[in-house]
């Protein structure tokens, strides 16, 4: 039975990890062959092709076959053609757990910083100040251009420090200022 690499892309990653792998995969790339000859080609003894063939069988690289009295071995292209990306991409219900991780993170961040919906303090780990900015920059309407009043006004209802919070909100592209009007970014939703 093969195992999908793409369950354990760990195994691969650890088969690929070895020279002597590395030259089996090229040599059996050219054409299939069984283990005398690629033990020949490389300069290899036969029991370290036939171990490091296992390896990459494991790693679901390589598949085998009999041939009469040999076993022909031949690389499983499809595995080699995935993109890197494809290969470290975590499951989607793992994906699902990190989202939910983030948004409890993120919770719990604003309930920390938030009380009644002002904010007690401006946080100074950036991660955290990005999530804070994000909840305040929920209140700008998108398209709409304000003047550097109005903006103050609307931060002012969050904390007190409206110009650190203004600014760090044109830092973080969150607010697009130009000739002392501001609008909502673009990349924000």
């Amino acid at each position: 039975m093969k195992r999908s690499v793409m369950s354990d892309p760990l195994t691969l990653f650890k088969a690929l990890a070895h020279q002597s792998r590395l030259s089996l995969l090229a040599a059996l790339l050219e054409q299939p062959t069984y283990v005398e000859v690629l033990a020949e080609r490389l300069k290899l003894s036969a029991s370290t092709v036939s171990f490091h063939l296992k390896k990459l069988e494991a790693a679901g690289l390589v598949s085998s076959q009999r041939d009469q009295y040999y076993t022909i071995f031949t690389v499983d292209r499809t595995i080699l053609e995935q993109s890197l990306r494809d290969l470290v991409r975590p499951p989607r219900r793992e994906l699902a757990e990190q989202e939910k991780r983030e948004k409890k993170y993120r919770q719990k961040v604003l309930d920390a910083f938030f009380r009644h919906g002002k904010l007690r303090s401006i946080p100074v780990q950036r991660k955290k100040r990005m999530i804070v900015l994000e909840q305040i920059v929920q209140a700008f309407e998108p398209g709409r251009i304000y003047p550097e009043k109005e903006v103050n006004l609307l931060i002012a209802e969050y904390h007190d420090d409206f110009c650190q919070i203004r600014r760090d909100m044109v830092d973080e592209r969150l607010l697009t200022r130009e000739r002392g009007v501001y609008r909502l970014a673009t990349e924000v939703e």
